[in-house]
């Protein structure tokens, strides 16, 4: 089946390094947000262009056309077999590692399809934001850290809306060993000043980023 073994190794080893360069661990984006994106690579972003996203994604397909050359047969399967490796196989080895060998908040788990963040006035120059977190801690260690929200908006024209509730303090959870439970944050936030600001509305899949010491989590 395999016709050249160099060519073989060779797709494999630049298949590898095109997931590790993009392993969605410590943060969900390892290159940052994105607007278009090619089997969980990131090719464009707020910025333009994501060329480090480009970069991985043509040592992917070089891993690919090479790998097409090394096998006598089995060619559109093996497409397929690595395109599914390449979308699902990163994720499920974060998630295995945070279960067992990770400590502190790299331990931590942030369901954020299970999140949401809500905004109503409360008065001429007064916005109500209430924000539900899902977390979980996989550790046998009680975990500390800080809560952080950012936009991921792609447009200047978009209206702030989960930044502002970074107005304050900083939000401390502490997670008990092997702990899951939803974190509530409400803050009355004064926008006054803030000329591009949300009035009325909700946020699911909430962005966040946790911090802890020098160490942080963009999730």
């Amino acid at each position: 089946m395999i016709k050249n073994k160099k060519l073989f190794v060779a797709s494999l080893a630049l298949i590898v390094i095109s997931m590790a360069l993009n392993f969605p661990f410590p943060h969900e984006n390892r290159l940052g947000n994105a607007g278009v994106m090619i089997l969980n690579i990131p090719i464009n972003s707020a910025d333009g262009i994501h060329y480090t996203g480009i970069f991985i994604l043509l040592l992917l397909l070089l891993g690919m056309v090479l790998l097409h050359r090394s096998l006598e047969k089995y060619h559109l399967r093996s497409f397929f077999a690595v395109s599914i490796i390449v979308s699902l196989l990163p994720p499920s080895l974060a998630e295995a590692y945070q279960k067992t060998l990770a400590n502190g908040i790299n331990a931590v788990s942030y369901i954020k399809d299970e999140s949401q963040c809500k905004f109503v006035m409360i008065g001429e120059d007064t916005l109500l934001g209430t924000c539900e977190l899902p977390f979980e801690n996989y550790s046998n260690d009680e975990v500390s850290f800080t809560i952080g929200f950012y936009d991921t908006y792609l447009f200047e024209e978009d209206v702030k809306m989960l930044s502002l509730m970074n107005s304050g303090k900083p939000r401390n959870v502490k997670l008990l060993p092997n702990e899951a439970k939803v974190v509530r944050i409400e803050k009355e936030i004064d926008v006054s000043k803030i000329k591009n600001h949300v009035e009325n509305g909700e946020a699911a899949y909430v962005s966040i980023i946790i911090k802890s010491g020098d160490k942080n989590r963009k999730l």
